[in-house]
């Protein structure tokens, strides 16, 4: 099997599939060997992900780039309905926020900084709704709880009990989504 192996500082091995191509991320230290047995005890996940990449490309097709005109659009449509979902979801999970920012981050769909002020990828306008707005509760929710907890998850979900469902089908789809952005690896 081949792969890409992207040593760092990390402390652990981690693996990616990103445009079909297989990410190893390894610390600096990580001897070649022990990279392999990496990848050979993973081999049955990173074949399952790869067969479900294939799958999806085939139902929906390769990812069209989008034209300067759509990224603008949907920029656009993010700035005005986005904020209206905040504003909707902050009184239910009971906190406040700061400034609202809308950008095209490559790794993430949304954040929460500790002044409270919440940031959006403008792509999540190409998702179902109900994605948005798992992402706006998540990251209102970091209002409460700053972590990943169990008491994190069960304030997303008393709001949005659907958080699960929503947020599997933006880890299934989201890189076709992030792929459509012109120059993106």
């Amino acid at each position: 099997m081949e792969y890409e192996i992207i040593r760092s500082s990390r402390r652990t091995m981690g693996l990616e599939i990103k445009n079909g191509r297989v990410i190893v991320r390894a610390p600096r230290r990580a001897s070649d060997r022990s990279i392999r047995r990496f990848v050979q005890e993973h081999e049955t996940w990173i074949r399952t992900r790869l067969e479900k990449l294939r799958a999806r490309e085939e139902a929906l097709g390769t990812p069209q780039p989008l034209t300067e005109e759509e990224m603008r659009i949907l920029q656009e449509k993010a700035r005005a309905i986005i904020p209206l979902r905040v504003a909707f979801y902050a009184p239910r999970v009971g906190v406040t926020y700061g400034r609202i920012t809308i950008r095209c981050q490559k790794t993430r769909w949304g954040s929460c900084s500790s002044a409270g002020n919440l940031n959006f990828n403008w792509l999540l306008m190409l998702a179902p709704m109900q994605v948005l707005d798992s992402v706006v509760v998540h990251e209102l929710c970091h209002r409460l709880e700053p972590n990943h907890s169990a008491r994190f998850y069960a304030h997303v979900l008393r709001v949005f009990p659907e958080y699960r469902e929503w947020n599997n089908w933006l880890k299934e789809n989201g890189s076709y989504l992030m792929a459509r952005v012109p120059g993106r690896d």
